[in-house]
């Protein structure tokens, strides 16, 4: 278990925007940050990040926390992950509480944790191997520095060998204890029903590990260096719990922080172009790794950038199957150009002929437009046949149907001059185009929809209950304000000469979670809502120790439900909107504490008695009930009790 204290300093270390950065590209609104949300696809940016807060909250799934649950969320990390994960990156010491752990938390650990343990233990056995044995130096080692690659770059991308044996990797895992059914899931090892022990799945392979956007390791790409084996020359780790090949990019982990630096994403093909061009160091790249680009894909890179770069390495059929990968990025608002190598050149070989500025210069000079590049490509391919001219331009406005009215516009014209056909053409293609689009989103809404053959009967509207509104109001002023001081006034007990103005009354002071407490207490009222009851339980134990327990203090508890809620509460959907900018400025509720806590809390107790009110009531409409002069004087008190709460409020008012 990890130390209070260090616990405490990673709280105190750790910067929420630091974190967040690194996965959502983040821009100043204000005193907060604004990004597109991780975790839901959305046009208009609802992520925001409080500095001086230290929270986050995504208002478009209704996600919020701190930068240790954001991580538990976007990562899957466990909390104790995600305190590590963030102990490295700012170079904090872990102490660990030294203790046995029970049987109970050992079996805690998930097939997940252990994947992810699994694969970082065969990722330091295949650097090992090529560096610490013979035959990895010969053959491993030998293929990276044949293909000229530095020391400093071999261990960047963590690049390693698997010896030739054939368990050599599965009996170094047993003997560290895991078992058999960790490495069938795993995929690191088959065990055929015919042998008697498992086999390693890469053998004699050089190995790539691909990593997540944080660096765990999730699987690896291996190839083989043999020329007379008939195998696949590349090999994936098979789909697992962790490793999804169409939700991974390579390269992400060691690139990302250049992507959203550079505003610019290169997207090659092959494991070697990503390595290759941070050698020499252009950075900013990762690699589809020989996959369709999918949309998970997609939103990976629109965390950091919305400009994207395909470099291609000249072979048309290869360019030709990606124009539908290309739509995908254009549909999510992207902005794409296309970069054609010269002859017999791929990022790899063309970055090992040139030094850094020539590959830079040459990106950057002769990159296409993708619309420009398509319009190249299909204009040479169609000749002179009609046919394929006119599927050209179909494809083409295809694209363009994904672009904004002033880039349609602009391409329109130029199309038509390069074709030869009118702009009223073009136009009626895209009319058409989105009438289809628009019958097909129908027809698949319709089919996902049950619509009743007869009419049926709504179901009643459930009716808002006051009382947990005014409940849910009470905690959050608490966590937000709890340690905020208030003025009060109160009666003095009668003094012996009746005629006396003075000592009728005093002040003084008390913070809004005892304010709060007392009322609660007062009215015996019994907190309705699980969540509550567990933070203000916690509160009344701070109060038992001397001490005002308020949203700082649960935003470092193991406890994602209760953070999200304090991340709620601390944060409202007001910090959306940026209105200093236009000078428009309002009272902030802060500065109104006084009075709101106030008023929350007679508007609860009002609340509170209308409830008991309607409760004995239901006695007196019930014959079988025994109901009494007890209850009829008790609903009268009450509402003597509820006309005074409304004096009182219309005081406050």
């Amino acid at each position: 278990m990890i130390s209070k204290s260090t616990i405490d300093k990673i709280f105190s270390t750790i910067r929420v925007e630091e974190i967040i950065g690194e996965y959502v590209q983040l821009k100043r609104a204000g005193s907060n940050f604004k990004g597109l949300s991780p975790f839901h696809d959305e046009k208009t940016a609802s992520f925001v990040v409080s500095p001086s807060k230290q929270i986050w909250k995504d208002f478009s799934s209704g996600k919020g926390g701190t930068a240790i649950s954001f991580l538990m969320e976007i990562e899957q990390f466990t909390y104790p992950e995600a305190l590590k994960h963030a102990a490295k990156k700012y170079g904090i010491e872990v102490e660990e509480d030294i203790r046995e752990y029970s049987e109970e938390e050992k079996q805690s650990q998930t097939d997940r944790e252990l994947l992810y343990k699994i694969h970082e233990v065969a990722n330091n056995f295949y650097q090992e191997q090529m560096r610490e044995t013979e035959e990895g130096q010969i053959i491993g080692f030998a293929y990276f520095k044949e293909r000229e690659l530095r020391d400093d770059i071999i261990k960047k991308f963590q690049l390693g060998y698997s010896p030739e044996q054939r368990d050599a990797f599965t009996e170094y895992a047993l003997e560290k204890g895991y078992n058999k059914e960790i490495l069938e899931k795993s995929g690191l090892s088959i065990f055929p029903e015919y042998a008697e022990k498992g086999v390693d799945r890469f053998r004699e392979r050089v190995m790539f590990p691909i990593l997540s956007f944080s660096g765990r390791v999730l699987g690896f790409g291996a190839r083989i260096l043999k020329n007379n084996v008939k195998a696949a020359k590349y090999l994936n780790s098979p789909e697992t719990e962790i490793y999804h090949k169409s939700k991974v990019l390579y390269g992400l982990s060691q690139s990302k922080q250049a992507i959203s630096k550079e505003n610019l994403c290169l997207l090659t093909e092959g494991y070697m172009d990503v390595i290759a061009l941070h050698q020499v160091g252009i950075e900013n790249v990762v690699a589809s790794s020989g996959t369709a680009l999918t949309n998970d894909q997609i939103k990976l890179i629109k965390r950091l950038t919305e400009n994207v770069t395909i470099l291609f390495d000249g072979d048309a059929a290869g360019i030709k199957a990606s124009f539908r990968s290309i739509d995908l990025l254009l549909a999510e608002g992207m902005n794409i150009r296309i970069l054609l190598f010269p002859d017999g050149d791929d990022p790899d070989s063309f970055s090992r002929k040139h030094p850094k500025d020539f590959v830079e210069n040459f990106i950057k000079t002769e990159a296409q437009d993708f619309v420009e590049f398509k319009a190249d490509i299909l204009l040479e391919e169609a000749g002179n046949d009609l046919t394929k001219q006119i599927a050209a331009i179909k494809s083409i406005v295809e694209s363009l149907s994904y672009y904004s009215e002033l880039k349609k516009d602009f391409y329109f014209t130029r199309i038509s001059k390069r074709f030869g056909i009118s702009e009223k053409s073009l136009f009626n293609e895209m009319a058409l185009l989105k009438q289809k689009k628009v019958l097909k989103e129908e027809s698949e809404l319709n089919r996902k929809l049950h619509i009743p053959t007869k009419l049926e009967k709504v179901a009643d509207v459930i009716a808002i209950n006051p009382l947990l509104i005014l409940e849910e109001k009470l905690v959050e002023l608490m966590l937000k304000y709890g340690d905020q001081i208030l003025e009060k006034e109160r009666d003095l007990e009668e003094t012996e000469d009746e005629n006396s103005e003075e000592n009728k009354t005093e002040k003084y002071q008390i913070t809004v979670i005892e304010e709060i407490i007392n009322h609660l207490e007062e009215d015996n009222y019994e907190i309705q809502i699980a969540l509550n009851q567990k933070i203000v339980d916690d509160i009344k134990s701070g109060l038992q120790n001397k001490e005002i327990r308020n949203g700082d203090f649960f935003l470092t508890l193991m406890d994602e439900e209760v953070t999200s809620k304090v991340a709620n509460s601390l944060m409202t959907v007001h910090e959306l909107s940026n209105w200093e900018q236009h000078n428009i400025y309002f009272k902030r509720e802060d500065e109104l504490v006084q009075n709101i806590v106030q008023d929350v809390i007679f508007r609860h107790k009002r609340e509170f008695v209308l409830t008991l009110i309607n409760e004995t009531r239901k006695k007196l409409e019930n014959p079988d009930s025994d109901f009494s002069q007890e209850d009829l004087k008790k609903i009268m008190l009450l509402t003597q009790l509820k006309n005074q709460i409304d004096k009182e409020l219309n005081r406050i008012v």
